[in-house]
């Protein structure tokens, strides 16, 4: 038996941009050892796993070392797959069962809408070493330091503070947390705010597009800039964007997909 793989790179319309992931279209649910198996051997931030379920698609999230609870953009890149191979059908809504509830996605236009859990961050002090492990000094200006159940998130002075920042992997794997969401005002009219992730606990040290921390970067901006639809940049090097509307507990992440490759599982 043969099982589909796809190779999607998701919050972007064109190849070889934003942040990619493996969708492997199941019959049944796997064992969880072998989908750990099959996500090392991609070797991508996130493999996801999708199966029949109900009325909708159960669907798990690896990374290489380990599985996660939530992901936006493993998420969008399943949409991606059933829409373009005609399992779900454009205007109608697809039902993901996740660890985190249920998901959904619908297609309109180029464009797949993810309803969401808002992850709000309240604010914190930094744990000893975060500032340190990042290479944030004084220049940087952090105005915000928050936490949500999954991430912290640092908000700098400016983009450019951002876009400079270099981690010492090594010292952010000792810090206890999922990962660290940095992000900025955008230097950029089309944009709202830019980002990084970071997230060398999971094993992926800086994750292209990150649909999850939008979960927090969208309530956090609403109350910074008072607008409930904003537009984020995540300034990785392949770098992608996604769009954002808040509706009280739960956030609408909206972004493009494109497929690179397709094989199957021997």
């Amino acid at each position: 038996m043969t099982i589909p793989i796809f190779h999607v790179d998701a919050f972007s319309a064109a190849p070889f941009a934003g942040n990619p992931a493996a969708v492997c279209l199941l019959e049944t649910p796997a064992q969880a050892a072998w989908m750990q198996h099959v996500a090392a051997e991609m070797n991508l931030s996130e493999t996801a796993f999708v199966a029949p379920d109900a009325q909708g698609y159960s669907l798990r999230w690896f990374t290489p070392a380990c599985e996660v609870d939530l992901c936006g953009h493993a998420t969008l890149a399943s949409a991606h797959v059933l829409y373009e191979r005609g399992a779900a059908q454009a205007g109608k809504a697809v039902d993901f069962y996740t660890a985190s509830g249920t998901l959904t996605a619908r297609r309109s236009g180029g464009w797949i809408e993810m309803d969401f859990p808002a992850e709000a961050a309240r604010q914190s002090a930094a744990c000893e070493g975060l500032f340190e492990s990042l290479g944030i000094g004084e220049a940087a200006g952090a105005a915000f330091v928050g936490r949500n159940r999954f991430d912290y998130i640092i908000e700098l002075s400016s983009e450019a503070a951002l876009r400079a920042l270099s981690p010492d992997w090594a010292r952010l794997l000792a810090v206890k947390t999922r990962g660290v969401i940095v992000t900025s005002p955008s230097s950029d009219d089309r944009y709202d705010f830019v980002s990084r992730f970071f997230c060398p606990a999971v094993g992926v040290n800086e994750d292209p597009v990150t649909g999850s921390a939008h979960c927090c970067l969208g309530p956090y901006w609403q109350g910074r800039l008072g607008k409930s639809e904003l537009t984020g940049y995540q300034a990785s090097a392949r770098g992608g964007v996604v769009r954002v509307r808040v509706c009280g507990p739960r956030v609408m992440l909206i972004g493009q997909a494109v497929t690179v490759t397709e094989g199957v599982i021997l």
